[in-house]
């Protein structure tokens, strides 16, 4: 396994005894943490900033912690969820040697400098800094879909495998405790760009009056055919940088993409998410790479 390469979903590691854990921030993700938690039979102490949000896992029969550092205090494995790193810093950084001797795992959504960051404050407080990339919405939490990008510490990591394996599958990204948040926002990347693809082709359908549930299962197949056929080969090419293509080349696209953009404000709908690609493409004809493939495009990306 390469540092850059996680490896594969680990299966559950048994423990006989459940380790006590835990968790700050009860937002909807953090509460379906805690409840996976207590569903595997964790001693679970819980704190939000509103206390009112313990309830239900405290009738689940978690505990709740009447202060972060109470929280803290409470287990040697403190899972952090809240809404931005900014929340983090203001709940944990006050504690200051509070955290010694603690594995933190921060399973909030940040970057990677911010991760590297705070595993440095982490390690000067004389704790162990894990951070995580939830690939899961909350209700996903605990079923086989779930997974979750691990980086930082491995000791650390090991320690707690089992217990983290409550949350769903565990994947080990590597030392450099930013590669976490980089697979995670690599791998949203790409949803936010379906989700793009998809409010454009709504909107173009919608405004003959064509029903979004009657465009939805073939946009559905059609996206997902298009990413099995466009994903794995681009990949290969990326890796070789080796882009040409007798499929669909850039030349080609170029030459079409116009009449997306001509459709679109003839119906009244917005360019503003589809008209950079033009941009990307001429650019790449111009440069002379005409006869590559679309994976040609990721290079020019690179490179701003």
């Amino acid at each position: 396994m390469t540092k850059n390469s996680p490896a594969s979903i680990s299966a559950p590691v048994s423990t006989s005894t459940p380790a006590p854990v835990s968790v700050l921030g009860l937002g909807m993700m953090g509460s379906a943490l805690a409840a996976a938690l207590l569903g595997a039979g964790h001693r679970t102490n819980v704190w939000n900033r509103t206390a009112a949000k313990a309830e239900p896992l405290v009738a689940r029969g978690a505990v709740a912690a009447g202060s972060a550092a109470d929280a803290v205090a409470a287990s040697p494995l403190v899972i952090v969820c809240l809404t931005t790193y900014d929340d983090v810093a203001k709940v944990l950084h006050p504690l200051g040697d509070a955290l010694d001797g603690r594995t933190v795992v921060n399973l909030t959504n940040g970057t990677p400098d911010q991760a590297r960051e705070f595993a440095a404050r982490a390690r000067a407080a004389g704790a162990a800094y894990i951070d995580g990339g939830i690939m899961a919405v909350p209700q996903m939490i605990a079923t086989p879909g779930a997974y979750v990008f691990y980086s930082g510490d491995e000791e650390a990591y090991e320690a707690h495998r089992s217990t983290l394996a409550a949350f769903g599958g565990t994947r080990w990204t590597g030392g450099d405790p930013g590669l976490a948040a980089l697979w995670d926002l690599s791998l949203l990347t790409g949803m936010y760009g379906m989700v793009m693809g998809a409010v454009q082709a709504f909107a173009l359908a919608g405004s003959a009056g064509v029903p979004a549930r009657d465009l939805a299962p073939l946009l559905a197949d059609w996206t997902v055919a298009m990413t099995r056929g466009l994903v794995p080969g681009a990949a290969e090419a990326i890796d070789a940088g080796q882009h040409r293509t007798d499929v669909s080349s850039l030349a080609v696209n170029q030459a079409a993409f116009p009449n997306l953009l001509a459709t679109y404000e003839a119906a009244g709908v917005g360019t503003e998410l589809f008209a950079p690609l033009r941009t990307l493409l001429d650019r790449a004809v111009e440069e002379g790479h005409g006869a590559d493939g679309l994976s040609r495009l990721v290079e020019l990306v690179r490179r701003g």
